[in-house]
């Protein structure tokens, strides 16, 4: 048996003889004082708005997550090189807006929201009762991006985009506890189920108008890189070209998006650039197993170039017992729950440029954000149509689950 598969299956056992020990932020049940909420990040607007977690999503509160946004401006504008990078990501990942808040968590005591800011290139935790700033940690280079939350909800890990870097940083403190090197442009991030294991996948430029299936390769070096959650080390790097090749479809990105594991963590479903569908690989035999393709939707431009940072579909969650899969469509308009076992997709739920999936807080349903329409909206698993929707602020992007203190509806007024 080689090194690489021997490595791959122990991942797989590992994950699956520590499922039921592990308890991770979003299941936990909240404690003596708090709520379970949905936060969602405004990420032109700078603000999230906090939902109810269930049911109709009702509205709790707003807390801004820019307070210090004239100090960092202020910073960013005597320095040219900060000033061009700033406006780099405004004219090209923020569509000619700028990107003030990406990912998004609360501290395992409620009392802190903590979020990554593109255009800022930092992470800040901000005080729920104040609206003050705690601690901030500008990341290495020019742009913050995607999050996770260690399953004990201690640790945040963090994508520096522009230095193919990932910090993990202490929740409480902001204190960087240590840091990895990935491929270029590393972009999502999830940790396994018992916080042994951190998987980065690396998007390489997704702003160039290279699109050309031939021309892929332009993109960068990108990769998953699987490290040791506590000494940092690469465990494992695993190459989608080489296991796309070998699945017969050449023709597809190698750039791994949003990713979503079964429930025993055998299977990872991810998405890749330009594809609108999904596909499934197997842990333990290293090889993409399944491909599903989605619908198109006929009013959406063929011209790849028009696709937002080269994503035609971007966002995916699973049900927790693990037999559907919730998949936005984002450059189609459209959302819709797949069976995992049959890969049969439901309804076609209409939606306006939605960006991200969310399971909500009693597993029965997800929640995606229609980036497009500022607003979220909440899909049944069970039969695929839509609940309710609900207004946001401008581009809501990442929907994450959290918790509030008891009576929370806002930061107090100073």
């Amino acid at each position: 048996m080689s090194r690489t598969l021997r490595t791959l299956r122990t991942l797989g056992v590992l994950a699956a003889a520590t499922l039921l020990a592990a308890v991770s932020p979003a299941a936990a049940a909240p404690g003596d004082g708090l709520r379970e909420v949905l936060f969602v990040g405004n990420n032109w607007e700078g603000t999230a708005d906090v939902l109810a977690s269930t049911g109709g999503l009702a509205k709790v509160g707003r807390i801004n997550v820019v307070p210090d946004k004239a100090e960092r401006l202020r910073e960013i504008y005597l320095n040219p090189i900060k000033l061009g990078f700033f406006l780099g990501i405004r004219e090209t990942a923020g569509e000619g807006h700028d990107q003030f808040v990406d990912d998004l968590y609360t501290t395992p005591d409620g009392s802190a929201l903590v979020a990554s800011r593109p255009s800022f290139a930092d992470v800040v935790s901000v005080d729920l009762r104040t609206g003050r700033i705690n601690w901030r940690f500008p990341v290495a280079g020019y742009r913050a991006d995607h999050m996770a939350v260690s399953p004990d909800g201690t640790r945040v890990a963090v994508s520096a985009s522009t230095a193919n870097t990932v910090h993990v940083l202490d929740i409480a403190t902001g204190r960087q506890i240590g840091s990895f090197p990935t491929g270029d442009k590393p972009h999502e991030n999830t940790f396994s189920r018992d916080g042994r294991y951190l998987w980065n996948s690396s998007i390489g430029d997704v702003t160039s108008a290279l699109d050309a299936p031939w021309l892929d390769w332009t993109k960068g070096d990108r990769k998953i890189t699987v490290v040791d959650a506590q000494t940092f080390r690469t465990v494992k790097i695993i190459d989608m070209r080489e296991r796309l090749d070998a699945f017969g479809r050449p023709d597809l990105s190698d750039a791994v998006r949003p990713v979503s594991f079964s429930p025993d963590e055998s299977k990872l479903y991810f998405q890749v650039s330009f594809l609108g569908g999904f596909l499934e690989y197997d842990v333990a035999t290293d090889r993409i197993t399944r491909l599903k393709t989605l619908p198109q939707n006929p009013a959406t431009s063929a011209d790849r170039t028009t696709w937002v940072n080269d994503s035609r579909h971007h966002g995916m969650s699973m049900s927790p017992d693990g037999s559907k899969l919730c998949i936005a469509g984002t450059m189609d308009d459209y959302a819709t729950v797949v069976d995992r076992a049959t890969l049969t997709e439901g309804p076609l739920v209409p939606a306006v440029k939605p960006y991200w999936a969310t399971v909500d807080g009693d597993g029965t349903g997800c929640v995606i954000s229609e980036s497009g329409a500022d607003q979220v909206t909440a899909i049944d698993f069970a039969t695929g149509t839509k609940r309710v929707s609900v207004p946001v602020g401008d581009h809501p992007q990442r929907v994450r689950i959290g918790h509030v203190p008891a009576g929370w509806s806002g930061p107090a007024a100073r």
